[in-house]
């Protein structure tokens, strides 16, 4: 068994023709230059692309593999050049009796993932944009994606937009029958949520929980990140580890200190404020206006059925990380030096010590850096779209 760095949700902003996929998102963020960041100034093993169900991404795909870019797995996924792992995926958005949910699906080759899209385009109005409205219920999708060998779990899960339970239900249960929960095979926190968080809800205790970054452009990828105790790269390595078979398994997630994330605590639309009251806080402390942005841990002090997490003995442990990119003072200058010293952010975040660091920074962003590293810096908490910061 071998340690891999997985980040399970890296959106394409355009594809390699200059065609979007991913409105709001960076031009830069290309099939290609995803997969040179990802592994060569990040360091991940694999990667998640969530845009392959569009046909404009398809087509870069399929380009990559008649010029040997990519190469396929026995096990499921691409291998770039010999190095990082690329696997197929797709977030969409299904309608529920409360609301709209965002889904994740991963299938094992580029052949399932063109039939799930050309099932899916039975429905949804643009196939070539990303997370688009598939008009039908999660209990209706999840079949498909079983049916042609893909798995199925739910995105950034507590976000009070688009989300299962920060907009659709107070327990999956209410959206899937237990024969369909049976075959969900995980569920990702978001930003703006930790294992602790989401280990309030006893029906979760038997899912394993993933941490992704949800990249809108090229920085934001491996902000949030699992490790998986893997024998290869692959599909079904993966699937193995999120159902903790033969010794496969999350054995950590990195992530935000979910008061970094955009949706946190409760924002006040009237007066701009993001609030600190205890929750959950549904009316502004300050002027008193209902007017809000529903915070993720406000929401979930509403729902949960227990006042404290209870973590099952399989729950890897959750690690708080500052990004890089989160640091102040830390500029694009000083990000390159540390990337050409240390090679990889991984590198710097897990590797680097003290003194190595000091000897390419001043003392002060150094520890900065161990600070961020350790969970020990100061935060405010991000809230309404907003992310939180380190003081």
């Amino acid at each position: 068994m071998r340690t891999y760095f997985v980040d399970l949700h890296i959106h394409v902003g355009m594809n390699e023709s200059g065609k979007w996929v991913k409105m709001a998102t960076s031009r830069k963020l290309t099939l290609a230059n995803i997969l040179h960041e990802g592994r060569n100034r990040k360091g991940l093993h694999i990667l998640g692309i969530v845009d392959a169900m569009s046909p404009r991404v398809q087509e870069d795909l399929e380009k990559q593999l008649a010029e040997g870019v990519l190469a396929p797995l026995r096990g499921g996924g691409y291998r770039h050049r010999g190095g990082a792992v690329l696997l197929t995926g797709a977030e969409f958005e299904t309608v529920e009796e409360q609301g709209l949910a965002h889904c994740l699906a991963f299938f094992p080759d580029l052949a399932a993932i063109k039939l799930f899209s050309a099932e899916m385009a039975k429905h949804i109005k643009n196939i070539n944009l990303s997370s688009q409205n598939c008009h039908l219920p999660m209990r209706k999708v999840l079949p498909v994606i079983e049916h042609l060998g893909g798995i199925f779990l739910p995105a950034h899960a507590f976000t009070p937009h688009k989300s299962i339970f920060g907009s659709c239900a107070q327990r999956l249960d209410q959206l899937l029958s237990p024969d369909l929960l049976a075959k969900v095979a995980g569920l990702e926190l978001g930003l703006s949520a930790d294992s602790a968080l989401a280990d309030r809800f006893s029906e979760l205790s038997p899912l394993s929980f993933v941490s992704n970054s949800d990249a809108h452009s090229l920085d934001k990828i491996g902000r949030e990140y699992n490790i998986m105790q893997l024998a290869d790269a692959n599909f079904q390595e993966v699937v193995m580890a999120l159902k903790r078979q033969q010794g496969r398994k999350i054995t950590a997630n990195y992530g935000l200190d979910p008061r970094l994330g955009k949706y946190h605590r409760t924002h006040c639309l009237a007066c701009d404020t993001i609030t600190d009251a205890a929750p959950p806080v549904r009316i502004c402390p300050r002027c008193g206006s209902g007017k809000i942005v529903f915070g993720v841990l406000d929401r979930i002090t509403e729902i949960a059925d227990r006042p404290v997490p209870v973590s099952p003995g399989h729950r890897p442990p959750y690690y708080f990380q500052i990004p890089l990119e989160f640091i102040p003072g830390l500029g694009k200058r000083a990000m390159e030096t540390l990337l050409s010293r240390f090679g990889t952010e991984m590198a710097v975040l897990h590797e680097a010590t003290e003194e190595q660091l000091a000897e390419v920074l001043d003392r002060v962003l150094a520890k900065r850096i161990l600070l961020a590293r350790s969970g020990a810096a100061a935060l405010s908490a991000g809230g309404g779209g907003r992310y939180g910061r380190m003081n």
